[in-house]
């Protein structure tokens, strides 16, 4: 063989990506088979490498390659012929080979020979006694060898091999997942690793910008520098457009992993052409073979991923602490869908509002809460910043407008009228028809405008600034009115501030707890009240929990107040027991107590 063909045959075997890795369950039943047709003990898949035959398959062989020099099959590969050695011992070229030093005597190689004409390797069948080969047996092997053929080109081309990268898909990253207990003891510890070349963000920028060329180019960068870094043995897998897995050496410890990749990520700048607009991030997943499975390693891994992402680190190893945070997340979101569709589930609450100056209730905030069948009670502070960055935002602000308003007209009809707040989030600001629906609410419940409060932070409000002072004006402009809350914890500008359009400003709890015990909190309580008025907004302090603290904010001219030291949120009928309990003369028929 010429050294031009040798090196064409090399890279035509090393673009198959055969070589190292785990058996497989296809290769390995005609194996078995072709020792069962030739009753010999020995049978094998053997690849013929640049200075070794490698074993992608084996019956009766304990070891993984032997040298290339003096192998038989690596004869079979020179000549690109059928061989058969009916006594090794009795062969010139065979009889010194460290294949019959170990007790071999007869050898029958079919060429493995891909579409190009390249010999791969061979089919072989071997015993421990001299033999002949009928024709018939002859034919039977070149058949195995042309299904082996058959199986490389079915994984490479069909559905197995990314077209651009040339690096195996995830289909076959499953596959010898779920053999890699054949090369690995059950039970050994193992390590998943999976790469994102960019976070979602730099994809969705490049993506605007910039042709697939852009990305493949990046795929194929990073695979060729992570080949060298782990040493060209460690077989890739592409799982994504710019998403490489691979199964770590044997023996690899996660510590060692870690500092090779991260290193890998700090030398960027020496093998990554979009270094400046792209941060890789790698996850690994710590896995047992034969026990855990492959879905659930790509899942830790990923969950890893987005772990790295988030903390601004190159590498993170998988956490189950942080992994059962992000599975309840995903479960709140599935199953507030449910309880939207459902809303048995849910109720409102309400926390009454009081006037500082003359102590009567003057409103009450009506909040959100629900009680899965199953999970039980979920607090509103876990499951409502998940909705809201989510599209229920919409749905679940409609369904507490609607709730609120249907309890404002059960009890006007039974002689109450107590004005509500309800909590709008940002998303709710950006839609295009909030205000209209808002009012058509009003309208359907027969409820005055002025009624009815709308919560907003002013870190919704300054998000889309244009937008949601738009809608927020709509709504001012019909007579709703608008108080910001949570002040203190968002933008604070004094610009953005007097620019929105709010009647209310309602100063964070975190600020208001505690206060009679510190006074630098009492003296930026009285800032903000003073700084509120002067703006023209009436102040409601929220979190207030001791009579000290009720006393302090009266003093500082404070207009109401809400908080445990008044009453904790209470459902609609233990709401109007407070309300005749604090004023026995107020005209409240038991009509009211209806929810």
């Amino acid at each position: 063989m010429t050294v031009h063909n040798e090196t064409a045959r090399l890279a035509a075997l090393r673009r198959l990506d055969l070589l190292d890795t785990p058996p497989s369950e296809a290769f390995d039943r005609i194996t078995r088979m072709a020792a069962r047709l030739f009753d010999l003990p020995i049978a094998a898949v053997s690849l013929t490498d640049a200075d070794r035959q490698w074993f992608k398959s084996k019956v009766g062989v304990e070891h993984w390659s032997i040298p290339r020099l003096q192998a038989p099959c690596a004869a079979v590969c020179d000549g690109d012929n059928f061989l058969v050695i009916p006594d090794l011992l009795e062969d010139e070229h065979f009889r010194d080979s460290p294949l019959a030093a170990s007790g071999v005597r007869f050898y029958a190689g079919a060429p493995l020979t891909d579409r190009d004409g390249h010999t791969l390797g061979a089919m072989c069948v071997l015993g421990t006694a001299p033999r002949q080969i009928t024709a018939a047996e002859r034919d039977v092997l070149t058949d195995l060898a042309a299904m082996v053929m058959a199986q490389i080109e079915l994984q490479h081309t069909l559905g197995r091999i990314d077209p651009i990268s040339h690096l195996p898909n995830r289909n076959q990253f499953l596959d010898d997942f779920a053999d890699l207990p054949k090369a690995r003891p059950h039970g050994a510890p193992a390590l998943a690793v999976l790469l994102h070349l960019a976070s979602p963000a730099q994809l969705a920028n490049a993506a605007r910008v910039m042709s697939s060329c852009y990305l493949d180019a990046m795929v194929n960068e990073a695979v060729r520098s992570l080949s060298i870094r782990l040493g060209g043995t460690t077989r890739m897998y592409q799982l994504g457009p710019t998403q490489v897995a691979l199964i770590a050496p044997q023996g690899t410890s996660a510590a060692t992993c870690r500092a090779a990749l991260a290193s890998w990520v700090d030398e960027r700048d020496l093998w990554s052409t979009s270094r400046f607009v792209t941060t890789p991030a790698a996850g690994i997943a710590p896995f047992t073979v034969g026990e855990t499975a492959a879905l659930d390693v790509l899942r830790f891994a990923e969950s890893a991923v987005q772990d790295a992402f988030a903390a601004g680190a190159a590498v993170a190893v998988y956490s189950s602490a942080q992994d059962a945070a992000y599975l309840r997340r995903f479960t709140l979101l599935n199953e507030f869908g449910r309880a939207l569709a459902q809303p048995d589930q849910l109720r409102l609450v309400f926390q009454p509002r009081v006037d500082l100056a003359s102590g009567a209730c003057v409103g009450a905030e009506a909040l959100l809460r629900w009680r899965h069948p199953q999970l039980g009670d979920v607090s509103p502070g876990e499951f409502m910043p998940i909705v809201e960055q989510t599209s229920m935002a919409r749905p679940t602000t409609a369904w507490v407008i609607d709730a609120a308003l249907r309890q404002m007209a059960a009890w006007r009809a039974a002689g109450l009228r107590l004005p509500l707040s309800v909590n709008v989030s940002a998303p709710n600001l950006l839609e295009a028809d909030f205000a209209d629906r808002v009012l058509a609410l009003l309208c359907q419940h027969d409820i005055e405008p002025g009624q009815l409060e709308l919560e907003v932070t002013e870190s919704a409000a300054m998000e889309n600034l244009a937008t949601a002072h738009a809608t927020l004006a709509r709504l001012h402009g019909a007579g709703v009115r608008v108080a910001i809350d949570d002040f203190g914890t968002g933008y604070s500008s004094l610009a953005y501030l007097q620019s929105i359009p709010a009647h209310v400003v309602k100063i964070d709890q975190s600020f208001v707890r505690g206060m009679e015990h510190d006074a630098r909190k009492g003296s930026l309580v009285t800032a903000m009240i003073g700084l509120s008025h002067d703006l023209g907004y009436r102040v409601v302090a929220e979190g207030v929990e001791t009579d000290h603290a009720r006393v302090l904010l009266r003093e500082a001219a404070c207009d109401e107040a809400q908080g445990y030291f008044f009453a904790r949120p209470l459902e609609p009928a233990a709401l109007c027991a407070w309300l005749r309990e604090r004023a026995p003369g107020q005209p409240l028929r038991e009509a009211a107590l209806v929810e």
